[in-house]
C-alpha cells in the first residue's frame, strides 16, 4: 500500500513538472515573439508588411508644413519699360493713390496693411515703404488728403470710411495713427469709389448701386446723389475740387458741381454737364491735371477723349476731341483707365493688360502684356507723367511713359517752327534735346 501511494505521488509530481515546462516554454515564445514585433515592426504596420519609413513620413509631414507656410510665388513680369516693382505687401493690393505733392505713393491690400512709398526711389535698387496696419479689417480704398498729412481708406468688413493722420518722426519717419471714431454706415451697398476734393471741403463716396454721398470731413453726410444710371462702375472727384462725376450701365457720364458759400458753407450739388456719345456702358473715366480734358471707355469698344473746358452754365456741352478702337473693352473682363496730367496719353486696361495711346492721333504706341498675376485692379499716372502705376497682385510695377515723352517731342517741334524770338527757340530747344535724350537711354527713339 505504501509503494502504490508512493508510486502514485511520483506520477504527480512528474505531470506537474511537464506542466510547468510547457507554461514556462509558452510564456517564452510569447515573450520572443513580442520583441520580434518590437525591433521587427512597430504595432502602426499596416497589413501589407512593409514598415513605414519614420524618418521619411516625419519629413514629409514637416515639408508640407513647409509647404503650407510657404508664400504663393509671385507673378514674374519682365520689360525693357518697366522702371520699377514694388513688392512690400504680402496679399493682393486693390488701390492706390499718388500724393498731391508727388513725394509718396499709398497703396492698400488684403494683407491689413498700407504702405507708403517713397517716390524719388522708384529708379533705385531698393524700395523703402512706411507701413500702416488695420486692425481687424484690411483697406479696399485709399486716398491721399490735399495737405498729404492724412489719408482716408475704406474698410472691407466695416463698410466705413477711416481717417489716418501722418506725423512726421524727428528720424523723417512717419506715426500713422487713426481717429478715434470711423464714419457711420450710409450706404447699402458695396462702394466702390472713394475721393477728397483738393479744396479739403468734402469728401465723396460712391456705392454700386446709384448712390454717391457728399459728405463734410468730419462725418457728416451733406448731399445724397442719385446718379440713375442702373448701378455705378466708377466714380471720382475732379482735381480742380469742384465736380464728382460718374458713370455706369448708361452710355454716358454724369457730372455734378459740388457748390460752396463765399464763407466755405455748403449750399447744394447741382448737374453740371453729361458726356454723351458712346452707344453702352461705360467703364470707366478719368480727369486731366486741369479738369479741362475728360477720357472715356466703353464697353461699345471705343474710348473717347473729351474737352471739358466749357461754360455749362450757358448750356454748353463738352467738345468731342477724338473717338478710338479698343476692341477689349466690349468683353467681359474689367475696363481700367488713366489719363496723363497733360491728357497727352491714355492708358487703358482690360484683365492683365495695359494699352498706351496718343490721344492727338489716337494711336496705340505701346502694349505690356500679363503685367499682373491677376485683373489690373488700378491704373495711375504720377503727377509728373514720368511713371504710369499699375496693380494687380501683390506688386505695383511703374512704367515708363515713353508715349508722353513721344508727345513732348512732336509738341516742342510744332512750337519752334512758330517761335519768333530767339529766347522762345532756346527754351523749346533744350526741352526738345531734353525728351529726345530720355527716350534715346530708354531705347524708344523713333527713327
Amino acid at each position: 500500500m505504501e509503494l502504490s501511494q508512493m508510486s502514485e505521488l511520483m506520477g504527480l509530481s512528474v505531470l506537474l513538472g511537464l506542466l510547468a515546462l510547457m507554461a514556462t516554454a509558452a510564456v517564452a515564445r510569447g515573450w520572443l515573439r513580442a520583441g520580434e514585433e518590437r525591433s521587427g515592426r512597430p504595432a502602426c504596420q499596416k497589413a501589407n508588411g512593409f514598415p513605414p519609413d519614420k524618418s521619411s513620413g516625419s519629413k514629409k509631414q514637416k515639408q508640407y508644413q513647409r509647404i503650407r507656410k510657404e508664400k504663393p510665388q509671385q507673378h514674374n513680369f519682365t520689360h525693357r519699360l518697366l522702371a520699377a516693382a514694388l513688392k512690400s505687401h504680402s496679399g493682393n493690393i486693390s488701390c492706390m493713390d499718388f500724393s498731391s505733392n508727388g513725394k509718396y505713393l499709398a497703396t492698400c491690400a488684403d494683407d491689413r496693411t498700407i504702405r507708403i512709398w517713397s517716390t524719388k526711389d522708384f529708379l533705385q535698387r531698393e524700395h523703402r515703404s512706411m507701413r500702416a496696419n488695420v486692425e481687424l479689417d484690411h483697406a479696399t480704398l485709399v486716398r491721399f488728403s490735399p495737405d498729404c498729412r492724412a489719408f482716408i481708406v475704406w474698410l472691407a468688413n466695416g463698410d466705413t470710411l477711416r481717417v489716418f493722420k501722418m506725423t512726421k518722426r524727428e528720424d523723417g519717419g512717419y506715426t500713422f495713427t487713426a481717429t478715434p471714431e470711423d464714419f457711420p454706415k450710409k450706404h447699402k451697398a458695396p462702394v466702390i469709389d472713394i475721393g477728397i476734393a483738393n479744396t479739403g471741403k468734402f469728401i465723396m463716396t460712391a456705392s454700386s448701386d446709384t448712390t454717391v454721398l457728399i459728405w463734410s470731413l468730419k462725418g457728416q453726410v451733406l448731399s445724397t446723389i442719385n446718379t440713375n444710371q442702373m448701378n455705378n462702375t466708377h466714380a471720382a472727384v475732379s482735381p480742380c475740387g469742384r465736380f464728382v462725376a460718374s458713370c455706369g450701365f448708361t452710355p454716358d457720364v454724369k457730372v455734378w458741381e459740388v457748390c460752396f458759400g463765399k464763407k466755405g458753407e455748403f449750399q447744394e450739388v447741382v448737374r453740371a454737364f453729361e458726356l454723351k456719345g458712346h452707344s453702352a456702358a461705360v467703364h470707366s473715366f478719368a480727369f486731366s491735371n486741369d479738369s479741362r480734358r475728360m477720357a472715356s471707355v466703353s464697353k461699345d469698344g471705343t474710348w473717347k477723349l473729351w474737352d471739358t473746358d466749357v461754360e455749362y452754365k450757358k448750356k454748353q456741352d463738352p467738345y468731342l476731341l477724338k473717338t478710338g478702337r479698343f476692341e477689349e473693352a466690349a468683353g467681359a473682363a474689367p475696363c481700367r483707365l488713366a489719363l496723363s496730367p497733360n491728357a497727352q496719353v491714355l492708358a487703358l486696361a482690360s484683365g492683365s493688360s495695359i494699352h498706351l495711346y496718343n490721344t492727338r492721333r489716337g494711336e496705340k504706341e505701346e502694349c505690356f502684356e500679363r503685367v499682373h498675376g491677376e485683373c489690373i485692379a488700378n491704373l495711375s499716372f504720377d503727377i509728373t507723367g514720368r511713371f504710369l502705376a499699375s496693380c494687380g497682385d501683390r506688386a505695383v510695377r511703374l512704367f515708363h511713359n515713353t508715349p508722353g515723352h513721344r508727345a513732348m517731342v512732336e509738341e516742342m517741334q510744332g512750337h519752334l517752327k512758330r517761335a519768333c524770338n530767339e529766347s522762345t527757340r532756346q527754351r523749346l530747344q533744350q526741352q526738345l534735346t531734353q525728351a529726345q535724350e530720355t527716350l534715346k537711354s530708354l531705347g524708344a527713339l523713333k527713327k
